[in-house]
């Protein structure tokens, strides 16, 4: 087994391994989640908040996070399910928390998809914990690729 290492996101090294990545583990069926286009915004902001994890030059894992001077969040934590339980997906986490810990962040938020409701215990092991709040979302229809 290799090492595991977290680094960031390097757009020409890694995009094409972590769009692959993300279509086997999510399954995107909406446009707004296409992986080239969630890549590109976030290389937009360039916030130093994506980061992968490299077991040699293949990558296993992914994670996204988002701080908007108040809340930070967690987004799109992937790991190959040939590399689960092997401690990556916590480690991703664990990078994510400290990146948004050193802007001054207070509270860290993370949304599950419904039907996804198994991985809660990973994320209570964590030290998250469910709260009652609504999920509302609005998709912005000029903004979202036809095709």
């Amino acid at each position: 087994m290799n090492t595991v290492t977290i680094t960031p996101f390097l757009n020409a090294v890694h995009r094409g391994q972590v769009v692959a990545l993300w279509n086997a583990v999510f399954g995107y069926d909406a446009a707004h989640n296409a992986p080239g286009l969630v890549i590109d915004g976030k290389i937009a902001v360039d916030d130093g908040l994506f980061f992968v994890a490299l077991a040699g030059a293949e990558i296993v894992g992914t994670v996204m996070a988002g701080f908007d001077g108040h809340r930070g969040w967690i987004y799109s934590l992937a790991v190959s399910p040939s590399h689960r339980r092997e401690g990556i997906g916590s480690r991703l986490v664990m990078q994510a928390e400290r990146a948004l810990a050193e802007r001054g962040c207070m509270k860290i938020n993370l949304q599950i998809i419904e039907g996804k409701e198994r991985v809660a215990s990973f994320y209570s092991a964590l030290g998250y914990s469910i709260e009652k709040r609504v999920s509302m979302g609005k998709r912005i229809p000029e903004n979202i690729p036809v095709g």
